[in-house]
């Protein structure tokens, strides 16, 4: 696999760590993702033991900064979830990873501004402690259908929100595409992005997630991986492998076909 594909345990969901290490191992993953709340139920040790099966570059760990919560205007109810922010922190610092992506909480009955003003306050003391542990702490776009759990939904609100609360931008090509003047918030995104979270789309599918194998739908992905090159992106490209299209064939089956397609894609941009 093409060395700056990473691979996320958000296709591998129903699999514990240990049998997410075989399926690297199968697929010659060089850098790989953990979610969160898997890695939270298993423990440090079994992360640990799960990456030392190879010589794995720990990229990111997904954490939820208020798992299935809305945001609330009132402080005491940071206190726990930035706990768990802190905790993930430390983490990560101790397993390697290069960063933490997070979704924010839920828009609730807020206003846009009311919540962002909420979201930055309750993590500001994380950001530090992340950035003095060498820690990417990044929030990524999410569709709109996600309004429950998260606030950051265009790219370009994302760019906003990240820039008022001094962190970094993970970029989901799949929440973007469609977005006008991409370039240009690609490239205003790129000094603070440490992350790009790659799939497809096809035309017509309703259903959500509705993630497809790269190659296989409409996203011009080969124009957008050159606007993020052109514009000085050096990270990593984590393949975001969900939905009804890809439990069809099977996670481990569409993963390496992806990251086949993904690497020729890269290879041939020069990168």
């Amino acid at each position: 696999m093409h060395e700056r594909i990473a691979v996320t345990g958000i296709c591998f969901l129903s699999n514990s760590l240990k049998e997410q290490a075989g399926y690297w191992r199968h697929l010659e993953a060089k850098r790989v993702s953990l979610v969160g709340p898997v890695l939270d139920a298993e423990g440090v040790a079994a992360a640990q033991a799960a990456l030392a099966t190879g010589n794995y570059q720990l990229e990111t760990i997904m954490h939820p900064f208020l798992p299935g919560q809305a945001l609330s205007a009132n402080s005491a109810d940071w206190v726990q979830p930035r706990q768990r922010l802190s905790a993930q922190i430390k983490v990560a610092a101790t397993l390697g990873a290069k960063s933490i992506y997070m979704l924010t909480g839920g828009h609730g009955n807020m206003l846009w501004e009311q919540a962002a003003e909420v979201f930055i306050k309750a993590v500001a003391p994380c950001v530090g402690q992340a950035r003095d542990a060498g820690i990417a702490l990044m929030i990524e776009n999410a569709p709109p259908q996600y309004a429950d759990i998260h606030i950051a939904h265009t790219l370009r609100d994302t760019i906003r929100l990240v820039e008022m609360a001094d962190i970094g931008v993970c970029i989901d090509l799949f929440s973007c595409w469609t977005e006008p003047d991409l370039k240009a918030l690609i490239e205003r995104a790129v000094p603070r992005c440490d992350l790009v979270q790659v799939s497809d789309y096809v035309l017509g599918d309703r259903a959500l997630p509705a993630r497809a194998v790269i190659g296989d739908g409409a996203m011009p992905i080969p124009l957008m991986l050159d606007y993020l090159l052109a514009a000085g992106y050096q990270g990593a490209f984590d393949m975001e492998l969900l939905g009804p299209r890809i439990d069809e064939e099977g996670a481990l089956a569409a993963t390496a076909r992806a990251g086949a397609v993904l690497g020729n894609m890269l290879q041939g941009l020069g990168a």
